[in-house]
Order: C-alpha cells, then sequence, then structure tokens
C-alpha cells in the first residue's frame, strides 16, 4: 500500500489492512491486542515503526508494544511518560482531524521531555512533503462514546509511527486510514480489557468460592477447638443478645452443656452489677471485664470481645463474642490494688487510703468552674488535668462532679456540748509507751503489739466506719453519723480495748492510747480534718498525768 498511488489502491491492500483488524479482535489476551495492533500499522499501513502508548490507571502512558525495530523494542517497551507530556505533545502541531503531526521544525522543544522517544538518523528533506527523521505522527485512540453523544470517548493511548516507506508524509487516503485503523484499535483495546477484567473476575470469584468454603472450615474447626470461649449470639431485634452456639471451651468454663447455653442470652448469664457494662459494650467491636454466672452459682472473670458476622451480602448478622477467662488476673490485681491502699503490716488502709475515703466525705464549696475542679481534686487525689485527661475513668468523672451538684455535705455538731447533731467523728489514736516495748523487747513484739491493736480497733468499731493506720504507733478511726457523747464513748470503749495485755514474743506487754477527736466538714481539706484530731490527741495526751496514760 505505501508504494501505491493515494487515488489508487489495490485490492489486496484492502484485504490485508481487514485481516489486520480482525486480528487485533481475535488476539487472546490485552498483550497480544497491543502486539497485534503495534505489528498491523507495519504490515497494512506501510510504516517502519510503530509503538502503543497505553494509558495507565493513574492516568501516565507506557509504552505497551512494538513492532518494526527489535532494539528499539527493548530500549523502550515499559517506559513511562507522564501524561502531562502526552497531553503537551496532542495539543501541538498541525491536527489533520483526529491525528496530530509534529513537523521537525516544531518537534525539537521535545527532545527532552519524559515521553520514551527513538531517535532515527536520516537525510534532510529534498522537497516539500518529504518526510524527516525528526518528524512525529500520533494518532490519539479514544474508547467508543455513547452513540449520539458527538463527543470522544475517554482516551485510552495513542498510535505513534514513523518513517513511513514511501518517504513522504501521508496524504489524504493516508490519514483516513491511520485514523480509521486507530478507532478500530481502541475497540479492539477496550474489548480486550473487558474481557481481560471479566476473565479476572472470574478467577477471582472462583478463588474468592473456595476460600470461602475453606475459610467456613476453617472458621468451624477454629470455633469448635478454641482453647478460650467462643459464642455467636443474634444481633439486633427482640431476641438480640440470645446465644445461638458456643463452643466445648466456654462450656467447660461456665460448667453448663451446649444445649443450655442455648436457653440464655448474656445478660441473663452476666453479675447483676455488670450489667450496665454489658450494656455498653455489646455492639461491634465492644470489649468488657465482666463476672459470668457458673452452674454452681459462683461467678467467674472473663474478658469479652466482639466482633460482626454475616451470614450473606445482605443477610441476617450475628454477634461473635470471644470469651477469656481472666481470673487469675484479676485476682492479682484486686491483691495489688490492695497492697497499694492498705498497710502490709496490720492489713488495715493506709494513709493514702485514708484520705481518699475522708476526701471523698467532703466539698469546698466552689463558687466558680475552677474551684469545682478543685473540689474534684480533693476527692479524687488527681490534678486536674489528670482528672479531665486520657487516663481519666469517665465514670468517676461523673460521679466526682455529680456529687458535688447533689452532695450531703458533712456537718460537725457545733460547740463542746452534744447538740444532737450527728457528723463524721475523726478519731486519732497515739499508742502510750510503744517505744519502750520495741527498745526493749525488740521490733517482733513491735509489730506483734501494732497487729494486736490494729485487730481490736477493728473489732471495737461499726460495720462501714474506717480504720486506717496512719504511720508508726498511729491510727485514725472515721466513724460516720455520731454526736460528740457517741464519739467520747467510743474512745473510751477503744481505749479500754487497747490497754488489755498484749501477747508479744512470749510475754504480756501493755500499751495505753491517747485519742483526739476532730470533726470534718464541707470547706475542709483532707489534711486539716486530720491535723486538727491530731492537734486534739496532744492535747488530750498531754493533760494525762504520764504514769496514768498507759493505764488510761
Amino acid at each position: 500500500m505505501e508504494t501505491e498511488s493515494e487515488p489508487y489502491v489495490r485490492l489486496a491492500s484492502l484485504r490485508q489492512l481487514h485481516q489486520v483488524m480482525a486480528d487485533m479482535n481475535t488476539a487472546r489476551s490485552l498483550a497480544d491486542t497491543l502486539q497485534t495492533v503495534a505489528e498491523g500499522v507495519v504490515a497494512a499501513l506501510g510504516y517502519e515503526l510503530a509503538c502503543v502508548n497505553l494509558v495507565r490507571p493513574d492516568g501516565d502512558l507506557v509504552v505497551a508494544a512494538f513492532a518494526g525495530n527489535p532494539a528499539a523494542e527493548a530500549l523502550i517497551t515499559g517506559r513511562v511518560g507522564s501524561r502531562e507530556s502526552w497531553e503537551r505533545r496532542l495539543g501541538m502541531g498541525e491536527h489533520w482531524g483526529d491525528l496530530v503531526f509534529i513537523p521537525h521544525t516544531e518537534g525539537w522543544v521535545l527532545d527532552d521531555d519524559d515521553v520514551p522517544q527513538w531517535y532515527t538518523d536520516g537525510p534532510a528533506p529534498r522537497f516539500e512533503d518529504e518526510w524527516h527523521p525528526a518528524d512525529r505522527l500520533f494518532a490519539p485512540m479514544y474508547a467508543p462514546a455513547p452513540k449520539g453523544s458527538g463527543t470522544c470517548g475517554e482516551l485510552i493511548g495513542v498510535l505513534s509511527v514513523d518513517r513511513p516507506r514511501n518517504g513522504r508524509r501521508p496524504g489524504a487516503w493516508g490519514r483516513e486510514a491511520l485514523q480509521m485503523y486507530a478507532f478500530q484499535a481502541a475497540i479492539a483495546i477496550s474489548n480486550a480489557r473487558l474481557r481481560a477484567n471479566m476473565q479476572r473476575a472470574l478467577v477471582r470469584l472462583e478463588r474468592e468460592q473456595q476460600a470461602l468454603r475453606a475459610s467456613e472450615e476453617s472458621f468451624r474447626q477454629a470455633f469448635e477447638y478454641a482453647p478460650s470461649g467462643m459464642a455467636i449470639a443474634e444481633m439486633g431485634g427482640d431476641q438480640h443478645g440470645r446465644i445461638l452456639r458456643t463452643n466445648d471451651a466456654l462450656c467447660r468454663l461456665l460448667g453448663r452443656p451446649a444445649s443450655a447455653m442455648r436457653r440464655y442470652s448474656f445478660s441473663d448469664l452476666v453479675h447483676p452489677e455488670d450489667i450496665g457494662t454489658l450494656l455498653r459494650t455489646s455492639a461491634e467491636g465492644g470489649r468488657a471485664e465482666l463476672r459470668l454466672g457458673r452452674r454452681d452459682g459462683t461467678y467467674v472473670w472473663v474478658s469479652l470481645r466482639n466482633s460482626v458476622v454475616a451470614d450473606a451480602a445482605d443477610g441476617p448478622r450475628f454477634l461473635l463474642t470471644h470469651v477469656e477467662d481472666i481470673e487469675e488476673r484479676k485476682r492479682r490485681e484486686l491483691q495489688l490494688a490492695h497492697r497499694a491502699s492498705h498497710d502490709s503490716l496490720t492489713g488495715l488502709p493506709n494513709s493514702a487510703e485514708l484520705r481518699s475515703r475522708l476526701s471523698a466525705r467532703l466539698c469546698q464549696r466552689a463558687s466558680s468552674p475552677h474551684t469545682a475542679v478543685e473540689s474534684v481534686d480533693a476527692a479524687y487525689g488527681h490534678p486536674a488535668f489528670d482528672v479531665v485527661g486520657p487516663g481519666f475513668d469517665f465514670r468517676q468523672g461523673a460521679e466526682a462532679y455529680d456529687a458535688y451538684d447533689h452532695h450531703v455535705h458533712t456537718v460537725a455538731p457545733d460547740g463542746d456540748h452534744d447538740d444532737g447533731t450527728k457528723g463524721l467523728a475523726v478519731l486519732f489514736c497515739d499508742l502510750d509507751g510503744f517505744k519502750s516495748i520495741n527498745d526493749r523487747f525488740g521490733h517482733n513484739a513491735g509489730d506483734a503489739v501494732l497487729i494486736e491493736v490494729a485487730r481490736r480497733l477493728s473489732n471495737g468499731v461499726r460495720d462501714g466506719d474506717t480504720v486506717a493506720r496512719l504511720g508508726g504507733d498511729e491510727f485514725v478511726i472515721l466513724a460516720d453519723g455520731l454526736g460528740r457523747a457517741d464519739a467520747q464513748d467510743l474512745a473510751v470503749r477503744l481505749r479500754n480495748e487497747i490497754i488489755q495485755p498484749i501477747r508479744a514474743e512470749g510475754r504480756a506487754v501493755r500499751v495505753g492510747a491517747s485519742f483526739g477527736i476532730g470533726w470534718a466538714h464541707c470547706g475542709m481539706t483532707a489534711d486539716e480534718v486530720l491535723k486538727s484530731a491530731d492537734e486534739r490527741m496532744y492535747v488530750e495526751k498531754r493533760s494525762r498525768p504520764k504514769q496514768h496514760r498507759r493505764a488510761g
């Protein structure tokens, strides 16, 4: 075709062009189609070189196929040119319909852009329409547009051709043939992509179905043989939370058979104090630590972790709950918390716990949000920024502010006589003669005395009262709802208990006790209350002759 004049085209050339277009549409893969497009330009349109630049998903164009020169093919196939550079090229030069021709007089400005290029050598043109080695001819390929839209579809690639075999720029018929060829190539590439996508989708679907079958079997085995408890429950509706299925580990943990478990929901099994925690964490992704009831009536601490599984894309949704036994960890946590808040020798609340309990009963009358926050500080022993910080338990915070808003203010009896007012009595107890026991009989004897005194004080108060060891031989009792006479009677009774002989290191020893009675009321801090009781204790100690202090 390249040696034929424009007015005369042999039938054999048209048949060859028709065959090439047929080959494009029957290629087995997208890669084969692209290569067939490039080779068809060389075989049927009379160019020595042809390159298919394909638009990638990111918009840039990659050299996807090359024909006519193995060296050039090896050099530039797979290289990428930016969309910006290609748009610049397609906007330059002469437009022959959809074709873009950039003559050598203009194309030199493109020599240094990022589009992969193959340079060919040759003599300068001798006549007007002779092809120059630096001439460029591009045939954009557009996806088919909807019928009647009157616009081009999306750009899917660009055919670039070089070195016409007749040595001349294409005439009207050559241009029309290349434009038509690019149009048919775009259809073939679009169809090949569609087939490739369908094939990938079918392969993916088959793999997903195989994976689903394998996943269902894996899930069944993982569920049944998991070392920790697993349960599937209904999600939503009137039966939300009803247990549908449990594994052996959960049945063993709760001592209940699977048939019996299906009669319950988790709300039936949870400890009454933990029902609120369960409801707050029953949604997808919820986590909670709470207690579940065993068949024997006891409770076990567990960690619940929820996730949602669906029976089908639009089918019912179920709650998959993972149940982990944390009884041992909880026991250790409670032990550590007890050690942190209690005296290691006597087992009584320590100084920090005493101040915490006392502060919880007090509030500072505040006239501003700032002082209101300070009252929460006093109640919880945290700086204000810790109260509202990421480590703060907001349930405590809510209770603290609620306590401030609806606090029953602690009041103290007025004056030194009993006016019938009931308040929070703070009894500060200091042992008399304890140092001499330590000095004469050793610290083991002293420790035995402290342990026995703690026991006697604890037995001498009411349930709900607090007996704490402040440090050394000092103890503090918090007794709420007492009048002045009640507090004085309590101090006498406790002193009489303490002065009884105590067995320590195989011998009987005796200590005395001095009590100071202070009264807590809102507006005071815990330290102010303790200081007041301490001062009253020293007044009481000094008022008694030294020889009578131990006998009471």
